[in-house]
């Protein structure tokens, strides 16, 4: 069985993930070059996936602080300061955990989505299929109804002080998710005067769903996985299913379709992990 070249791979990821001190980010327009180089990144690191992040290219490849003067902190700040810039989608997305896509991406991920064309609509379709809980439901009308709120308004608005915190934010990561709301930008609000604001998606972004409209599944899948495999050079299908939450058989067949169309190997050995790996042609 062919196996993946160690030494080429992580040579590899060194150069996508900006993980030189050469390459590190140090500048606003730098991590918006990334995001727009890469099509889509995590905010922070995330355990058990492997995936370029803004924090690493900028603060190399160490894990998140606890302290705040933390030079690698600069992140955050470029973070909040974009929310209302439309530079790119930040969000709640993959594993539920921040992260930045491309303007020229965020069409694929949004075609995926179950969002049909109308907003006022949608989401009472997947509330009545049990695809939305109660207090999502409620977040979204009160977005609908009163426009960009921020977390501690909303939560007034929606009638829902008295669920608990849990309740509440995962109602906020459903909808993220499912690209129906985003933050977009912050407030000085509640105990740390500092609360996102929410607004719905299709509203902020109209040209979002515009865009997303003459996209396939099969072609925004193949796009995502193809951009996935560019980042990080090899993986393995499990990988895929885990990082984008797809059916493992819908994901199979967007493999198979890069790798009969020469885009990647299959049928690799890892020299230090078990299993079955694909692979850009360069790394074999």
């Amino acid at each position: 069985m062919p196996s993946i070249d160690l030494n080429k791979l992580k040579a590899y990821r060194a150069r996508t993930f900006h993980l030189s001190p050469a390459a590190r980010l140090t500048k606003p327009v730098q991590a918006l070059d990334f995001v727009n180089e890469r099509g889509f990144v995590f905010f922070w690191p995330i355990k058990g996936i492997i995936l370029p992040t803004l924090w690493a290219a900028t603060a190399g490849d160490r894990p998140v602080p606890n302290e705040h003067d933390d030079p690698g902190m600069v992140t955050w700040g470029w973070k909040d300061d974009s929310l209302d810039k439309r530079i790119w989608y930040y969000g709640k997305i993959l594993r539920r955990k921040a992260t930045f896509i491309s303007l020229e991406v965020a069409p694929y991920f949004y075609a995926l989505s179950e969002n049909y064309g109308s907003p006022e609509e949608d989401y009472l379709l997947a509330y009545e299929e049990g695809r939305l809980t109660q207090a999502a439901k409620q977040i979204y009308e009160t977005l609908l109804d009163k426009g960009s709120l921020d977390t501690i308004s909303l939560r007034k608005e929606a009638r829902l002080l008295n669920a608990k915190e849990s309740v509440f934010n995962r109602a906020l990561e459903d909808l993220q998710k499912d690209f129906k709301i985003l933050p977009v930008g912050i407030a000085e609000a509640g105990a740390w005067k500092y609360a996102f604001r929410y607004k719905i998606t299709a509203r902020h972004m109209p040209e979002l769903p515009e865009k997303a409209h003459s996209i396939g599944e099969a072609e925004a899948r193949r796009k995502l996985l193809e951009l996935y495999l560019v980042s990080v050079g090899a993986a393995q299908i499990r990988d895929a299913v885990k990082l984008f939450g797809w059916l493992p058989e819908l994901t199979h067949r967007t493999f198979a379709w890069l790798v009969q169309n020469g885009f990647v190997k299959d049928g690799l050995s890892h020299p230090q992990m078990s299993g079955d790996w694909v692979a850009l042609p360069e790394l074999v």
